[in-house]
């Protein structure tokens, strides 16, 4: 018997983690408390939600530590967020951040 289970405290192991959903797009994506927003996507098969301004490239998770800028999207009307690093929130309104959108839309991308 752990430590916990002797004083009657939840043990970490044991707990379930809160299950909600988010809106991707209009669709509705279920996700995990502590999950990224591009976790989310990413664990519903979704690989990319923007794509380059030229070329029109898709882009999504890369580097997953938010260095790259590649996973940017909108996030209940703010754009430019990096879904790598935006915790997942009940009732979250994720959206395909459209080319051109802000200042943050090039950056780090050549489109070669």
């Amino acid at each position: 018997m752990s430590p916990a289970q002797q004083h009657g405290t939840p043990d970490a192991a044991t707990t379930e983690p809160e299950r909600f959903e988010v809106v991707f797009d209009g669709r509705p994506l279920p996700a995990i408390a502590g999950q990224s927003v591009g976790s989310v996507l990413t664990d519903a098969g979704i690989r990319s939600w923007r794509t380059t301004r030229t070329q029109l490239r898709p882009r999504g998770l890369f580097c997953g530590i938010g260095v790259c800028y590649d996973c940017l999207i909108t996030v209940d009307g703010e754009p430019n967020q990096r879904a790598c690093l935006v915790l997942a929130r009940p009732g979250m309104a994720l959206s395909s951040t459209v080319p051109g959108n802000g200042p943050f839309d090039t950056a780090g991308e050549t489109d070669d």
